[in-house]
């Protein structure tokens, strides 16, 4: 199968970048489940950016910047800032329908933000983005999705017969290139090649590495797994965001996507409380419940630590009965589904894994250390969130990046004696001499208890040790364990045919490893990455004795 431009994922990023693409060739979208199960969709809150009379591009960057704990690249920070209005418009222009006051958009306000800047639809955004771009794209005769097909790995030289490879006319013969990717056909059980001219990864997150996450079940990791394989640079790994407040529910399978609270809902006046009723977070921080991200998940953790209860509350009667119900018709009727009346009664809440600050590295362009190799969206690190995403920021990069993408594509593309293009008959010969996949010596096996164990093994470690708070002893004891279920995994993946399950296994273990092995790199306290090791002077204190800890002395 060969394509003009192949995109892996059909997020916002994915999707966005689909339609403008589709002006030049065809686009294959592949995506491993539907089209429309996307972290994207699960976006509560909305997407930020300067359109108020009382905000400026300035007060928006410093915002970033303050939250991003001084690792943002403000170049990339400006660029998502300073074209966040005009991204915002044209996701009006393709059909996207905003929470509206008269003929204005209604700005909602949320942690970090110093003015109301977040365009939001209620509290269902980023399912209303996908619903109007996949309209959209359903319109398109340039746009093909092909829906539950795993993208496996990536098609590098080492795919392609030596011969071939060292006559291809683009590039320069020093670098890496990406020739598209090996993909499992789930419903037909078949593996097939995908060559492509430019191959973009839209892949989104990683949330499933840890027990508890606000992501869908398919954010196992892929695209930043998959592109460390093939040679990518992975940077800032070590920053994975805990959003500070998912319902907390007694009775949550270890797989289960936990249900996010918007944190649109503490900026429309909802405070946090401890269960006797009393707010805490003005013990932490000047803005109290609407501090970033990384201060009110650790705050949150630490009062659960002091007092051993389970989980906090929101208390959200500041706002009205009336307003919730229009404000947050998802959550009320979530809660209440679920036999909690949220006008009336607080919200329990605690932290899990919602985003991945580190990813993919790429430039200002999308483009990746592997020439032909894009990306865009959750799986990248641009330089926008530094050690600490901005609420509402995720959306905005990903629109401005995957545009940043296009343009790109537009500027090189008028020549197609660039090395930037093949020519078709030169795309159609390469195809051909990419090896098949070969899984010749493997088997079917009925062991499929190693791989739900293996998983399950990995979500604990990953949440016992690698957690809001770390220290250098849990994370070499998670190293450790890692490394032998890392083995484990490989030697089974050699000997066994291919599946769903064991191609996210495989992404999960390799994800895992890295996030260790970054966050043990960092020897500092910084952002979503905090260290009793190496506790800030200006922080609040971490010195509680855990449960966890006190478990590991009695097992040593």
């Amino acid at each position: 199968m060969i394509t003009d431009f192949l995109i892996v994922g059909s997020g916002i990023a994915g999707l966005s970048l689909a339609l403008k693409l589709s002006e030049f060739g065809k686009v294959l979208i592949i995506t491993k489940k539907q089209k429309a199960e996307s972290n994207t969709n699960y976006a509560q809150g909305g997407i930020a950016s300067v359109l108020g009379k009382d905000d400026n591009f300035e007060l928006h960057i410093e915002d970033t910047l303050d939250c991003g704990a001084g690792l943002c690249d403000r170049d990339a920070v400006e660029k998502i800032v300073k074209e966040g209005p005009t991204r915002i418009n044209e996701l009006i222009e393709y059909g996207v329908r905003f929470s509206k006051d008269k003929d204005h958009l209604r700005l909602g306000r949320e942690g970090g933000h110093s003015r109301n800047r977040i365009a939001h639809a209620k509290d269902l955004t980023g399912k209303e983005i996908e619903r109007a771009l996949l309209f959209d794209i359903s319109r398109n005769k340039n746009i093909k999705i092909l829906e539950y097909f795993f993208a496996i790995d990536l098609l590098t030289e080492s795919n392609i017969r030596k011969d071939i490879a060292e006559k291809l006319p683009n590039g320069k013969k020093s670098s890496k290139k990406c020739y598209g990717i090996y993909a499992l056909d789930a419903k037909k059980e078949k593996i097939i090649k995908i060559v492509s001219q430019k191959t973009i990864l839209a892949t989104g997150g990683l949330g499933q590495v840890y027990l508890h996450t606000t992501n869908p079940a398919i954010a196992t990791g892929d695209g930043f797994a998959m592109a460390y394989r093939a040679g990518c640079e992975l940077s800032n790994m070590e920053f994975v965001q805990f959003h500070p407040t998912s319902l907390y529910e007694k009775e949550v399978e270890d797989d289960t996507q936990v249900f996010l609270i918007s944190e649109a809902v503490r900026g429309a006046g909802a405070v946090l409380k401890l269960k006797n009723g009393k707010e805490f977070m003005h013990k932490y921080d000047k803005r109290k419940s609407l501090a970033p991200r990384d201060i009110v998940a650790r705050a949150i953790d630490n009062e659960l630590k002091k007092s051993g209860e389970q989980f906090v509350y929101l208390d959200l009667s500041a706002i009205g009965a009336k307003r919730i119900k229009e404000r947050f018709p998802n959550i009320y009727e979530q809660c209440k589904k679920r036999g909690l009346d949220i006008t009336k009664e607080m919200i329990p809440v605690v932290p899990a894994a919602h985003y991945a600050c580190g990813g993919v590295k790429t430039d200002l362009s999308g483009k990746t250390n592997l020439e032909n190799l894009f990306a865009c969206g959750e799986v990248t690190m641009t330089g926008v969130h530094g050690a600490n995403r901005l609420a509402s920021n995720s959306l905005l990069e990903a629109v401005v990046f995957s545009d940043a993408i296009y343009k790109y594509m537009k500027s090189n593309i008028g020549d197609i004696k660039k090395y930037e293009f093949l020519t078709r008959t030169e795309l159609k010969s390469l195809a051909e001499n990419i090896y098949e996949w070969d899984d010749s010596g493997t088997k079917n096996t009925e062991e499929w208890i190693l791989i739900s164990h293996n998983k399950k093994e990995i979500k604990e470690i990953m949440s016992d040790y690698v957690g809001i708070v770390r220290n250098t002893y849990r994370l070499q004891r998670a190293l450790t364990r890692i490394k032998m279920i890392k083995k484990e995994i490989k030697e089974f993946y050699n000997r066994t045919k291919v599946s769903v399950e064991l191609l996210e296994l495989r992404n999960l273990v390799q994800i895992a490893h890295i996030i260790i092995k970054s966050a043990l790199n960092r020897k500092e306290s910084r952002g979503l990455h905090y260290m009793l090791d190496y506790p800030d002077r200006d922080d609040f204190n971490f010195k509680t004795d855990t449960i966890l800890e006190k478990k590991n002395k009695l097992h040593d």
